[in-house]
């Protein structure tokens, strides 16, 4: 018996243009696209009709299962709250970041994100989780465990992405030590002598341990087919790098100029949702909007506020100087999907995934009203 589904009277947000019409769904696929109302079917009273979002890289799930200093929650308590508001948010593909390496700030002991992952696979066989995850592991290169944490996940197929991270001062996200004296020296109370210290050692680690952990983790990566995505790249040099790792995705360049390198080689250039709504980076870095405006933005993230992927597109597309909304919504939706291979779905077309939001859009934060993840309404 075929399942079917149709969603009449929308603004449907196709990849060129926004019509207003009717999709069916059939057996969880997206069937049929017409211009004009139908008879049955939901009514969307005008409301917009988008993909379903495909977020690449949220830090969020680490809040639900750490939510103060030296706190472990139960992992699929934790699981369960972070994929409701993921969900809640228009988000039907989520890329769930676990931290591979600790350092001196911090991290999760060895095991601790192998379990994670046990538990992520666990609850969606179980039929617990509304968005479908994958994986995405954040690898402190700098870190003289970071192998130890990545080896753990040599065989695991929920494994989609992989970014190369060095979070030590005086380069990429910390090129100047302004942001990095408020981060580590201030917030921690840390005396003159003690954060001189914390900053000798981490600047050590980091040119012992990253190149060749880079190396290693890049060749894995390229064998077993999984995405390799470069973290804030600020230089020629860093995307010329990001070049030899056979990179596709560019996380969150913090100059001008290494974003518009990463995207003329073909790289998908990624920010942050929030600095989009807020208007600029948290960390005093270069603005997405400007990135938007220059059309060498390929992909935003949510990052650390999931509502923030669905209301950024709407900032875009009615800022002066903005993108069409065509152009907006295929950040969070086209681009992301097709840079890492997931090409059945991020697009209301023919013969993809009904991975679908209705949204309701007049002015301000857009008010995500249904989604459906292969057809089937989750929120």
């Amino acid at each position: 018996m075929t399942n079917e589904l149709i969603l009449t009277n929308a603004r449907i947000v196709l990849e060129d243009e926004v019509i207003e019409g009717t999709v069916v769904v059939r057996d969880g696929m997206i069937a049929a696209i017409d211009h004009g109302r139908s008879v049955h079917g939901e009514d969307f009273e005008g409301d917009y009709l988008i993909p379903g979002l495909v977020e690449l890289h949220t830090d969020h799930l680490e809040a639900h299962y750490s939510p103060r200093p030296g706190v472990r929650w139960v992992k699929t308590a934790a699981i369960q709250a972070h994929d409701a508001q993921i969900a809640s948010s228009g988000i039907t593909t989520v890329f769930d970041c676990l931290r591979m390496g600790s350092d001196e700030d911090g991290g999760f002991e060895l095991g601790e994100m192998r379990s994670m992952a046990d538990a992520l696979a666990e609850a969606g066989r179980d039929g617990r989780l509304k968005a479908e995850h994958l994986i995405h592991l954040r690898c402190e290169v700098s870190s003289a465990d970071v192998m130890d944490h990545f080896i753990e996940f040599e065989e695991d197929p929920q494994v989609r992405l992989v970014s190369l991270m060095d979070h030590a001062p005086g380069q990429r996200q910390f090129q100047t030590m302004e942001q990095y004296t408020l981060y580590y020296k201030t917030k921690r109370g840390l005396s003159d002598e003690a954060f001189a210290h914390f900053v000798a050692r981490r600047q050590e680690a980091s040119a012992i341990y990253s190149k060749k952990h880079r190396d290693a983790i890049a060749a894995i990566c390229a064998g077993r087919g999984i995405t390799v995505a470069s973290h804030d790249d600020a230089t020629i040099d860093h995307v010329e790098e990001a070049k030899g790792y056979g990179v596709r995705l560019a996380e969150f360049p913090t100059s001008m100029e290494a974003a518009r390198a990463s995207h003329e080689n073909g790289m998908s250039v990624l920010m942050g949702a929030p600095n989009i709504v807020r208007g600029k980076s948290h960390s005093g870095n270069i603005s997405a909007r400007d990135l938007a405006e220059n059309r060498i933005l390929d992909v935003l993230s949510s990052d650390y506020v999931p509502l923030s992927l669905i209301h950024a597109p709407f900032v875009l597309a009615e800022s002066e100087n903005g993108l069409p909304l065509t152009e907006a919504i295929a950040l969070v939706t086209t681009t992301p999907a097709r840079t890492v291979g997931l090409n059945d779905r991020g697009a209301i077309r023919q013969g993809l995934r009904a991975d679908l939001v209705r949204i309701r859009h007049d002015a301000g934060v857009p008010v995500v009203r249904s989604v459906w993840r292969r057809g089937r309404r989750v929120a």
